[in-house]
């Protein structure tokens, strides 16, 4: 009792003093968690199997370009992406019969066993997956949006729901350039057929999806949101990359809001432009055509979010390339230099097409460059420069800023012929005044001076570290 009355006596005290410091407390911010990192803190780097193999990539011929990759992981090459066809038993078929995709009780795809072995047993590509990641990289696959048509026929059920196939598929809906899919409604079945899908592969450990038939014709605003929000329910730092450009600039807001990265362009191949016969077609792209495309997006990069120049078509494009004939690249060496010097300038991911199984001295030479590969990894700000002076008519210029303050300059010629270009520092972008440069891929130092001139071969590029 005693002890009761003692605390009574002080009751009063404590209370005002509570009274006192609330407000206070009240006023306190909560403490906060760090930012989550996203998924692509910097512009991805890795392979794909499409320039060189299409719809043929097996287990021994992956993992063949994977044991290359690996000795190319200390410059920033992570990814190693199955790209279109796992699922079809002949990728050769030129129908969807005789195509033979695959597909487990749940409508989902799966890949074909006798192409990757070790997807046996129901065990997908998980095997695959953990022996990648063994390998100090990260995994990732090509999909096409949709729901596929022999899912629909047989009507089967989605894992996790009381939806069936059904349901899901919107079947006036179809890719316009593939043949396998319906479209997804845009409804509770749909999102739980992506859920369903998603779960499928953060249980297999995926690290990168490719979605196709998505970003452009058709752009499918809905799909889109559905697979971000179906990654998203799988607490897996998935990669979304989302394809085929060009996509439209009037959806750079909504599509930075839910992919990784994203194609502005249609599929670039191996040439500095390619003839276009009918109006609107825009296949393939050229080295050339990326000057007009990039500067739009310039704004839109970075924080996560990077507008993807599509994949680089160097090297060997053998022995069944998405497109054209089994061969050498058919850019020239420095068509190759200015699309790896661009590409990074312009902060795009870096993912090669090469059969790395082939790959020469030349072609490692332009991907194992530390300092241009830095360039598209830690700068910031990158944008072209306008207003050049004269002699820069048929010459592109762009900068950005290097992580401890440094500016970068990539020089262009578009011309057919070489020239020679020359202005001071602050008719390129720079504060006027005298800068000393280094050549990135030459490794060369250039002498402090009041302007810069450089000769540039027909197509060629430098691109020059400025303090």
């Amino acid at each position: 009792m005693r002890r009761w009355l003692r605390i009574a006596r002080f009751l009063p005290t404590v209370l005002t003093g509570l009274l006192a410091v609330g407000p206070a407390l009240a006023a306190s911010p909560a403490p906060t968690s760090p930012a989550p990192t996203p998924p692509a803190p910097t512009p991805p780097m890795g392979w794909n199997s499409w320039d060189a193999y299409g719809f043929t990539i097996d287990e021994a011929d992956f993992k063949a370009n994977v044991g290359v990759l690996a000795t190319l992981k200390p410059y920033g090459w992570t990814y190693a992406v199955v790209d279109e066809g796992w699922y079809m038993a002949d990728p050769f078929g030129k129908t969807l019969a005789e195509r033979q995709y695959l597909l487990d009780g749940n409508g989902l795809l799966v890949p074909v066993p006798a192409r990757f072995p070790t997807a046996a047993d129901g065990r997908g590509f998980k095997t695959l997956a953990d022996w990648v990641h063994a390998q100090g990289l990260k995994f990732g696959l090509h999909i096409v949006r949709g729901i596929p048509k022999q899912a629909v026929e047989r009507n089967t059920p989605v894992a996790g729901s009381s939806f069936h196939a059904a349901d899901v598929a919107d079947t006036a809906d179809t890719c316009p350039w593939d043949d396998g899919n319906y479209g997804v409604r845009d409804t509770p079945a749909g999102q739980a057929y992506y859920d369903s899908m998603m779960a499928q592969y953060a249980r297999w450990g995926l690290d990168f999806l490719k979605v196709d038939c998505i970003a452009d014709h058709p752009y499918k605003a809905s799909e889109i949101r559905q697979i971000s929000s179906a990654i998203a329910k799988t607490g897996r730092p998935i990669v979304l990359s989302l394809s085929p450009g060009p996509t439209n600039l009037s959806h750079a807001a909504e599509i930075s809001r839910y992919g990784q990265m994203w194609r502005i362009t249609n599929d670039v191949w191996d040439g500095w432009t390619f003839p276009h016969e009918k109006p609107g077609d825009d296949f393939p792209y050229g080295v050339r055509d990326l000057f007009d495309r990039l500067p739009g997006w310039a704004p839109h990069t970075g924080q996560g979010r990077w507008p993807d120049a599509d994949m680089l078509p160097i090297g060997s494009l053998a022995p069944h390339p998405g497109w054209g004939e089994p061969r050498a690249s058919r850019l020239t060496a420095e068509e190759q230099r200015t699309l790896i010097t661009l590409w990074a300038i312009a902060r795009s991911p870096l993912i090669l097409g090469a059969n790395l199984t082939k790959l020469d001295d030349a072609t490692r030479a332009l991907i194992t460059n530390r300092a241009v590969i830095a360039v598209d990894q830690t700068a910031k700000d990158s944008r072209p420069v306008t207003d050049l002076p004269a002699g820069f008519e048929n010459a592109r210029v762009w900068l950005a800023t290097g992580a401890k303050g440094q500016r970068y300059l990539a020089l262009f010629n578009l011309d057919d012929k070489p020239a020679t270009l020359s202005a001071p520092w602050g008719k390129v972008g720079l504060a006027t005044g005298r800068h000393a440069a280094h050549d990135l891929w030459a490794d060369k130092a250039l002498p402090a001076a009041h302007s810069l001139t450089v000769t540039l071969p027909a197509h060629g590029s430098a691109l020059f570290e400025v303090k």
